[in-house]
């Protein structure tokens, strides 16, 4: 491990108010990500947060974001099947529109957008108290397929370890599994363990570091991780730390990027083994690809940078004990300042539910 890590300086203010133009308006370039706009909001509040620098956007301001997604909502009647959650888009809200055309029908929650949105309340300071959290686990239920996978959605979509992660994170986040089939999960995860110990995105595809973060998270968030053996566990860990070239690449063979700074630092810290990366060549490589001028960060040197690479950048360095960064929570992708908020929410949730079972009509709780 590099103790001593020096080069070029961060640039927190211009990234600051990178973030800050993403929450206004989305450049033409990203128009077709229209429909995930709550997912480009996560990585410009959260990368906010990271910066230290929610303060630069007013109190107003971030009440209307919340109130955004507490809009986009979508919690089923009586009797209809489950696919409560977050939706990404307004497309289906339009006010006008008469429910003859069919729209209501593809409104339902997507578990990215889910997990993406409550991950936002949490770090703008929300209490979470509009979320039907009962709608939204029962949601995360009706998407788990038969091999223990998630699907994003109830209809239309694909399912593998992208959205086990977000099942997982939503359910951890509102600490409630529900009907959610841990064990299953954990079945699905292990058998996507491939030859060389990455994990897949699916069973017998090829090893790839973002499934595997997303695997070993899941695993952790469910109290699972204690099911990989010690020499399943080495192995993973070979696999990812020979990753690192001077930043990280996700696969073998691969150009390194920004955001497996995240992905594979992330995992390593989850399996307490990032001291086996040399931090002053990851931090070298993050900082090559910062813009100095605007702001943010690319996936490559002298590319075009996103919210995306720009947030998972940031995270990287706070990996590596960037002055200035907050700390970020590695398997809920939060800031640990967050990630204490919604401890202090779970706590009181507790609370309130064993004094309801006892019959107290009274419970006091707290949030700091």
């Amino acid at each position: 491990m590099d103790n001593n890590i020096e080069g070029e300086e961060v640039e927190f203010r211009k990234h600051a108010k990178y973030f800050i133009r993403f929450l206004h308006t989305l450049p033409g370039r990203l128009a077709s990500h229209d429909s995930t706009r709550v997912t480009i909001a996560f990585f410009a509040v959260s990368g906010l947060d990271v910066l230290d620098s929610l303060h630069m956007l007013t109190d107003t301001f971030q009440q209307d974001i919340c109130n955004w997604i507490y809009k986009l909502q979508v919690v089923p009647k009586p009797g209809e099947r489950g696919y409560g959650g977050i939706q990404g888009s307004s497309t289906f809200d339009v006010i006008g529109t008469p429910d003859s055309c069919g729209l209501q029908l593809y409104r339902w929650g997507h578990l990215a957008i889910t997990y993406t949105g409550i991950a936002v309340l949490v770090a703008l300071g929300d209490d979470l108290s509009r979320l039907n959290r009962r709608a939204i686990i029962e949601g995360v239920a009706a998407v788990q397929r038969e091999d223990g996978s998630f699907s994003a959605t109830i209809e239309g979509s694909e399912q593998d370890m992208r959205f086990v992660y977000c099942a997982a994170a939503i359910c951890a986040m509102l600490n409630d599994w529900g009907r959610v089939d841990r064990k299953k999960m954990a079945d699905y995860i292990l058998k996507s363990i491939r030859y060389d110990y990455g994990i897949s995105q699916h069973y017998e595809m090829e090893s790839h570091g973002g499934t595997t973060f997303c695997a070993i998270a899941a695993l952790e968030l469910s109290g699972q991780l204690h099911l990989l053996s010690a020499d399943t566990r080495d192995k993973i860990i070979r696999w990812l730390v020979f990753r690192q070239q001077d930043g990280f690449q996700g696969r073998p063979n691969k150009p390194v990027d920004t955001c497996y700074s995240f992905w594979i630092a992330a995992t390593l810290k989850i399996l307490h083994a990032f001291e086996l990366t040399s931090f002053q060549a990851n931090r070298d490589y993050v900082l090559s690809t910062q813009d100095p001028t605007v702001g943010g960060f690319s996936k490559w040197p002298q590319a075009y940078t996103d919210p995306f690479h720009s947030y998972f950048g940031l995270c990287g360095l706070s990996f590596l004990n960037e002055p200035g960064l907050q700390e970020v929570m590695p398997s809920l992708n939060i800031s640990m300042r967050a990630y204490r908020r919604l401890q202090e929410l779970q706590r009181n949730w507790t609370l309130l539910e064993e004094g309801l079972a006892a019959g107290n009509g009274e419970v006091t709780v707290h949030i700091e």
